[in-house]
């Protein structure tokens, strides 16, 4: 590891130490100075939002914008306790988990398990809760500077998943651990490459959508869940949420397929609405005009 990197994991591990509560009061302090500062992150929730809720007047979008971006804020800064405490102490900020059934079951199945974890919430706490139950690969990007990835094992420890570049060689890999009865992750609203998506609804206007997850779950007969955790208010923590695919989303026809994959997020997204990653370009695409 990088001495830099290695400085960046020591703070981690010293401001780790603080209360969730204060560093997510600090994360809804950097929120409020996003919105006031009006910058990118600002003016791309803004535009989803206005999209997602047509139906709101103006007071009514502007809450709503500044509640996502003071959980935007928090989802940063909250960071540093998820990877600063190490993973098993970080599992104790875990409240409640709902639809655990259903994960235990898919698991008992052997028939493989996908879990669509969609940008909402914390989603780093949810590897650590589901790779304590079972061993499990995700399909990631490498970050831009190649050295984050030794602090991600390194913050990670024995409870990192196994990461698979999303490429032809890591999808095979995908492949053959669900044939195997493994696990896999993926974020079912990751913007695809181009030539590898379709365009399906999105809160009622379609977005380029992946269908990777889909096809895995077709040619594989895997259970797919889609899962995520949710950040409980006041810093008292978090609570696990499994929900079942929607019907549809392992159809051989891809637009319908990748609709119930969208459908699948939206169900996931309404139980958490503020915490979505609503500064995500998520209706861009190449062949159409931006609304950003």
């Amino acid at each position: 590891m990088r001495p830099d990197i290695y400085l960046i994991y020591l703070l981690l591990r010293l401001f780790g130490l603080l209360p969730l509560r204060w560093l997510q009061g600090c994360g809804a302090l950097l929120g409020r100075l996003a919105l006031r500062r009006g910058g990118k992150m600002a003016r791309y929730t803004a535009v989803n939002l206005s999209i997602v809720k047509p139906e709101l007047d103006e007071r009514a979008q502007a809450k709503l914008v500044r509640e996502a971006m003071i959980e935007g804020g928090k989802s940063i800064t909250e960071i540093v306790k998820i990877w600063g405490s190490g993973a098993e102490r970080a599992l104790d900020l875990v409240r409640e988990v709902r639809g655990e059934a259903l994960f235990d079951a898919a698991l008992a199945s052997g028939k493989g398990v996908i879990i669509a974890a969609p940008h909402l919430g914390c989603w780093e706490l949810l590897n650590y809760w589901l790779c304590r139950k079972t061993p499990m690969a995700i399909l990631y990007r490498p970050p831009r500077i190649a050295a984050v990835e030794a602090l991600l094992r390194k913050v990670r420890g024995a409870l990192a998943p196994e990461q698979v570049r999303a490429e032809g060689a890591g999808v095979r890999t995908l492949y053959k651990r669900l044939a195997a009865g493994g696990t896999v992750g993926i974020l079912p609203d990751q913007k695809p490459r181009a030539g590898e998506g379709e365009f399906a609804p999105f809160f009622g206007r379609e977005a380029m959508t992946m269908v990777l997850l889909p096809r895995l779950a077709a040619r594989t007969g895997a259970t797919v869940l889609f899962a995520f955790a949710e950040r409980l208010p006041r810093g008292e923590g978090y609570r696990i949420h499994f929900q079942p695919a929607p019907e549809g989303l392992d159809d051989a026809e891809l637009p319908r397929a990748c609709a119930a994959l969208n459908r699948g997020v939206e169900s996931c997204v309404d139980l958490a609405f503020a915490q979505y990653q609503w500064h995500y370009k998520r209706y861009s695409a190449d062949n159409r005009p931006s609304p950003y």
